[in-house]
């Protein structure tokens, strides 16, 4: 799957005449929980030749395609995705965390690494995760049965939150160190779930696992007492910062080009 998401990267900045900057795996396989059968979710950010940015009307600023059997892939430009940085994108952040890196281009990471502390908004992380637990519960949790793959979306959401509300940091994107905030009784019941999902293809069901499902219910109520009294915090003034490495960025990609 490298070779095959390095060629279909290659393949863009040619198609397309970008230069991607990054790419990483966004899905389950980077969060920790895959199943056999889980697609590969890459996700990767790009930029334009210098001369795309300044026309009068901006251009499209994403590039998407069919999802196959396999591969699930999709791109933010730079300037979209920095402007989502500095608007707390909870997503964003996790891209950035993603043990599963495919190719990465003029130290981007790096680059942006002392930017995300000042650019995060821990309300802004918590609406993210709680809409994502309330549409988990709502969906996905009301039946005898339940999927697998629905209730460890609907865990990770819920602990990510948690770790909002206890701690003033970015929740990492990795399931493990998330689940250091379950509480002991449910380790147990989670680790079996964790083994079945390992083996398990994507449309397995469990019978709906009351526990965790009462633990989930009282994070999301948790997190939105906490989201209402939790002070309206504006991220630092990155924007500066931002605007210098966006134009470094694309000089740089694009060097030595007319």
């Amino acid at each position: 799957m490298q070779t095959r998401v390095s060629t279909a990267l290659r393949q863009l900045e040619a198609t397309h005449g970008i230069r991607i900057l990054y790419a990483c795996e966004s899905g389950s396989r980077a969060w920790g929980f895959p199943s056999p059968d889980s697609d590969f979710d890459v996700r990767f950010i790009y930029c334009h030749p210098p001369a795309w940015y300044l026309t009068l009307d901006e251009g499209r600023d994403t590039l998407n395609f069919p999802v196959d059997d396999e591969l699930d892939l999709a791109g933010w430009e730079l300037r979209k995705a920095l402007r989502l940085l500095r608007a707390s994108n909870a997503a964003l952040f996790e891209w950035l965390q993603s043990p599963v890196r495919y190719h990465e281009a003029l130290a981007f990471r790096a680059r942006l690494a002392d930017l995300q502390p000042a650019a995060f908004n821990r309300k802004a992380g918590l609406h993210h995760y709680l809409g994502q637990l309330r549409r988990g519960l709502e969906e996905d949790l009301t039946g005898e049965e339940v999927r697998l793959k629905r209730l460890f979306y609907a865990l990770r959401s819920a602990l990510a939150a948690r770790w909002i509300r206890e701690r003033p940091t970015v929740p990492p994107m990795e399931f493990a160190p998330l689940r250091e905030l379950l509480p002991a009784a449910l380790q147990p019941d989670v680790a079996a779930l964790l083994a079945r999902k390992a083996t398990a293809d994507e449309k397995t069901r469990v019978a709906h696992p009351a526990a965790l499902v009462e633990f989930l219910q009282a994070e999301l109520a948790a997190g939105q007492a906490a989201r209402d009294t939790l002070p309206v915090l504006r991220p630092g003034n990155v924007a500066s910062e931002l605007d210098v490495l966006f134009q470094a960025l694309i000089s740089e990609a694009f060097a030595g080009e007319e």
